[in-house]
């Protein structure tokens, strides 16, 4: 037992060294209570934190997980079994009503069909060549049709409008020539547009499921083309090329070879009628029609619309019913067997059919068929 000990005058080391040798254990409360304290705040600061976070991040997780392992929207593909049955030999005639429900007026629904193209074409203004300055632009770029035929390659040469000398020029051939260097390279561009799509919708059909800019694709062209109710099989039918010497036989039956008044005032190669204000009345029009022959700022745009009339239009679902035929059976298409379909598009009938064999035989416009044009990009030049 301590006595005699001035508590107020002894040394604290020593009072801890006596402690100490008595067996009283020592320590440094206030360090402790301090170190303890400050875990406690780490402890609630980091659980704090985490709580935060996680309501932060639950909606879009939440979202991200919903998107990425729900189902897509599968579309059914039964467009290899129709094309079985043609190919079976089922009656053209009674598969053709299967796309009755399909049929487009391009009349009624103009704006769905055509509003693409007339957008487009509003922010064309094109450039008026004249022939002698085109004759000149086409030597300088080496692009002769008697090269085109042989080496099957179009330069990609894009003329607006045609020139005004096309009908003073006397000269049969050399008008027939001009005509088609100036027309050619834009359907195979056209046709190069179409087959970039299709080659995305055979991609979209081998796939189990679609993502959702694939359905926003889908929905886009069936809006293009027509398809009311979604229906694959008929969506594959109407997007496919035109044959070239189909496309360039019409447009010669159409314009004169270039030289009608709708081809050099409306940049019309075609002829397609229409009703609303933007297009040309005919000057030999019957009393009482209201019809005009629709009219474009730039050619191009006029081939674009003629694609999209034969590949949507009531009267052309044969062609393409043969077209899809002769895709699957040969992987290439005949024209001379196609325009047998076309005797709706003008008034004269099967008259109409027979002129055109006769300006694709004369001119042997088949050369052009398998003709490619030069790639301006990476994905038409997969096409070649």
């Amino acid at each position: 037992m301590l006595k005699d000990i001035k508590i107020k005058n002894i040394d604290i080391r020593l009072l801890r060294k006596i402690l100490s040798k008595k067996g009283f254990l020592l320590s440094k409360k206030s360090i402790v209570k301090k170190n303890s304290s400050l875990q406690n705040l780490y402890k609630i600061s980091l659980f704090s934190l985490f709580i935060i976070s996680f309501f932060y991040l639950l909606p879009p997780s939440a979202k991200y997980i919903s998107e990425t392992f729900k189902p897509s929207l599968e579309i059914e593909n039964s467009s290899n079994q129709k094309l079985t049955q043609v190919l079976e030999g089922k009656n053209i005639d009674d598969i053709i009503n299967d796309e009755k429900n399909n049929f487009t007026d391009q009349d009624l629904v103009y704006q769905e069909l055509y509003g693409e193209v007339t957008e487009e074409d509003s922010l064309e203004t094109g450039v008026r060549l004249k022939a002698s300055v085109l004759y000149q632009l086409f030597e300088d770029t080496n692009y002769k049709l008697s090269d085109v035929r042989i080496n099957k390659i179009a330069k990609p040469v894009e003329i607006g409008k045609l020139p005004y000398e096309l009908k003073q020029i006397q000269n049969t051939k050399k008008r027939k020539e001009l005509f088609i260097q100036i027309v050619l390279p834009l359907i195979l561009e056209e046709n190069n547009k179409i087959l970039l799509d299709r080659k995305k919708l055979f991609a979209i059909l081998n796939k189990n499921n679609n993502s959702n800019s694939d359905n926003e694709w889908l929905k886009k062209k069936f809006k293009q083309y027509g398809v009311a109710n979604k229906d694959l099989p008929t969506l594959k039918r109407r997007m496919d090329i035109i044959p070239p010497s189909m496309a360039i036989a019409q447009a010669a039956k159409e314009t004169g070879w270039g030289t009608s008044r709708f081809a050099l005032e409306g940049n019309a190669l075609f002829g397609q009628w229409t009703y609303t204000d933007k297009g040309i009345k005919p000057a030999a029009a019957e009393a009482g029609t209201t019809h005009k022959v629709m009219m474009f700022n730039v050619l191009k745009s006029s081939v674009r619309a003629y694609t999209r009339n034969l590949n949507t239009h009531k009267s052309y679902r044969k062609m393409r019913y043969i077209r899809a035929i002769q895709r699957d059976n040969f992987g290439k298409l005949n024209s001379l067997e196609l325009v047998n379909h076309l005797d709706q598009y003008a008034e004269t009938g099967k008259k109409y059919i027979i002129v055109l064999k006769q300006i694709i035989e004369q001119n042997k416009l088949v050369d052009f068929d398998d003709v490619k044009i030069l790639p301006n990009s990476e994905a038409v030049k997969n096409l070649i």
